[in-house]
């Protein structure tokens, strides 16, 4: 666990999951803080006892809480698991946060949607929209959501790439220089979020004491085969070895179910005044030219 030095009366952020692909972003984000940095290896946020005692240890005033199982199909093989690491533990540090006074933010998904395209008048969710979850990764990440309180934050976001950590971009840079083809699915839409993007935001809202639900994504929605082409021509390479794929006719098929329109509307941020996230195709050149360069 790595503890920040102190730079100010301002605020302590403590941020679990401090080692993945958000975590390490949001470390940067804040670097120059008073920041406690818990990984997963340093705090299993499952375990309460360790939860309660880190906390009551640093006495955050904020906890952004960026740990949980992200693994889509094993969260359906595995509900227990999900339910434990994604909800359970989100009980866990709210409950130890009340005790020591600090507010929580949580990191939230865009899975908590049904996905389901409305063709006549498709349109992204809003913060008030109904959830209504169809995996057993979107249901442990609303139950998480459940437990926190009016005054925290949830922050859900989508389709994160970025510098550290496996993801898409990543991959098809990857398949992009090994196959002769690769196959995308071309009937999801989201909005890609790059993960310090992303962390800039978080940064403004904890900040910012802000309180409520908030979507963050990048701006411009699109789909995993146009990202992947997008991705490709960002690196000089050949976008036409993208074939596109229908979800359902993937070979074999994904245990669990993908939405097929994840499109989140960040309209809290932007009622609220705050800053939007860039187009997501600036991000994308810029994360490309990073990795080259790596």
């Amino acid at each position: 666990m790595v503890v920040g030095a102190p730079a100010g009366p301002w605020v302590r952020v403590l941020v679990t999951g401090a080692g993945g692909q958000l975590g390490r972003e949001l470390v940067g984000a804040f670097a120059g803080h008073d920041l406690v940095a818990a990984t997963r290896h340093e705090l299993d946020v499952a375990d309460r006892d360790a939860v309660f005692a880190a906390l009551v240890e640093t006495k955050p005033d904020a906890v952004i809480h960026a740990a949980g199982w992200t693994d889509v199909d094993g969260c359906e093989a595995d509900a227990d698991r999900a339910w434990r690491v994604n909800s359970l533990a989100t009980r866990h540090v709210v409950r130890a946060a009340r005790l020591v006074g600090a507010t929580v933010c949580y990191i939230s998904t865009d899975y908590v949607f049904s996905g389901e395209v409305d063709e006549d008048a498709p349109r992204p969710y809003t913060e008030w929209d109904r959830t209504g979850p169809r995996s057993m990764y979107g249901r442990s990440k609303l139950g998480g959501e459940l437990e926190v309180g009016v005054e925290d934050l949830v922050v859900r976001t989508s389709w994160i790439c970025g510098r550290h950590g496996r993801n898409f971009v990543k991959t098809m840079l990857r398949l992009g220089v090994e196959r002769d083809q690769i196959a995308v699915v071309d009937d999801q839409h989201g909005c890609p979020t790059f993960a310090d993007d992303l962390a800039t935001a978080v940064y403004r809202l904890v900040t910012g004491r802000l309180s409520g639900v908030f979507h963050v994504t990048n701006q411009v929605p699109t789909t995993w085969y146009q990202l992947a082409k997008d991705a490709l021509g960002a690196a000089g390479l050949d976008p036409g070895k993208v074939r596109p794929v229908a979800t359902a006719d993937l070979d074999p098929p994904r245990p669990a179910p993908r939405p097929a329109w994840s499109v989140l509307d960040n309209a809290a941020l932007r009622l609220s005044g705050l800053p939007l996230l860039p187009d997501h195709r600036e991000s994308l050149e810029r994360l490309v030219k990073e990795l080259g360069n790596q």
